[in-house]
């Protein structure tokens, strides 16, 4: 999906939130992918944390790229392109379908974002080629699931959380640490399930490579 001159990162599983299995993940950690349950709990604390926003308000910078999902069961490609388009210049992505979509969305708003990814039959190719890759079956494009990805991000000094399905971005405070602060959070949405084990976690990362001798 991306190209670039010298690939250094990938995505690597965080096997827990204590901190010894968090200082496992190595730094510094660009985004991160989180797995989750949608159930009934989730769905209302999703209607109370909207209304609350568009009461009290929030700061969001302008810096911060966020699409909404209109593709169904495309969770996982839209977590995987809000944490790629966020990390730009870090990934240095020259050349390649996650470079021309960011070029041509980068101005959008959320809305034109989400129609001009519906009309990309690359995107919806690469989506198809990535489920197909998967260990298990994937769900059908409309197929109702009960699981979803959202990415966590840090931008000009706060956590950012991008869900395509919310109506904008979760601002959930100043940044100290990435990972750490992304597990707090994590921590919340567990509370509110805690019969459910269907979390899980990705985190982008700079690669290890062996030096040759």
């Amino acid at each position: 999906m991306c190209g670039n001159d010298h690939p250094g990162y990938v995505f690597t599983d965080v096997y827990g939130l204590d901190e010894d299995l968090l200082e496992m993940v190595p730094q510094p950690v660009l985004a991160v992918l989180m797995l989750f349950p949608i159930t009934e709990q989730y769905e209302e604390y999703r209607r109370m944390e909207t209304a609350t926003i568009r009461k009290d308000g929030q700061t969001v910078t302008h810096k911060l790229y966020f699409t909404k999902q209109t593709i169904p069961n495309a969770c996982g490609t839209i977590g995987l392109l809000h944490a790629l388009a966020n990390n730009m210049d870090s990934l240095a992505i020259k050349y390649g379908p996650l470079k021309r979509i960011y070029d041509q969305t980068a101005n959008m708003t959320p809305e034109y974002r989400a129609r001009e990814l519906e009309r990309d039959s690359e995107l919806a190719k690469l989506h198809d080629n990535s489920s197909l890759a998967g260990q298990t079956a994937a769900p059908n494009r409309d197929e109702e699931v009960d699981l979803h990805f959202v990415c966590f991000v840090e931008k000009e000094g706060h956590i950012y959380e991008l869900d395509g399905r919310k109506p904008f971005p979760i601002n959930h405070g100043a940044a100290t640490n990435l990972l750490a602060d992304v597990a707090e959070i994590v921590r919340n949405f567990i509370d509110r399930e805690p019969d459910s084990l269907s979390f899980s976690l990705v985190a982008l990362v700079p690669e290890d490579v062996e030096e040759e001798d």
